[in-house]
């Protein structure tokens, strides 16, 4: 990351959930963390760093009567996890309206762990 600085400051989940590739439904992985602007994903997999995912999340509990969230997010970077089974990957959401990211904030407040 360097130089750059985050707008928001990352917040745990008290669930892991499951983001899946919305063409294939494929299980992509399990969230870590998220921010209105960005996530972090665990998988068994790595992700290829510079490309373009499309992301379909489900939500734990209905949020404004939605139960899963679309958003397409490019993988900054991807590296081994602590657990050598597992990757984790920071995706940077882009092009995601308003709408969404306020869906995602709720999410954070809902469900994100106060610290």
């Amino acid at each position: 990351m360097g130089s750059e600085k985050r707008k928001y400051k990352r917040r745990h989940l008290i669930y892991y959930l499951r983001v899946f590739e919305q063409e294939s439904g494929n299980l992509l992985g399990h969230l870590v963390d998220i921010t209105p602007e960005g996530a972090m994903i665990m998988s068994e997999k790595r992700l290829e760093r510079g490309a373009i995912y499309n992301i379909k999340m489900d939500l734990p509990d209905e949020i404004d009567e939605i139960e899963h969230i679309e958003f397409e997010a490019k993988c900054r970077w991807s590296k081994k996890d602590v657990n050598p089974e597992f990757y984790v990957s920071g995706l940077e959401m882009e092009n995601i309206p308003a709408s969404k990211k306020i869906v995602i904030q709720k999410l954070i407040i809902q469900f994100g762990f106060q610290n």
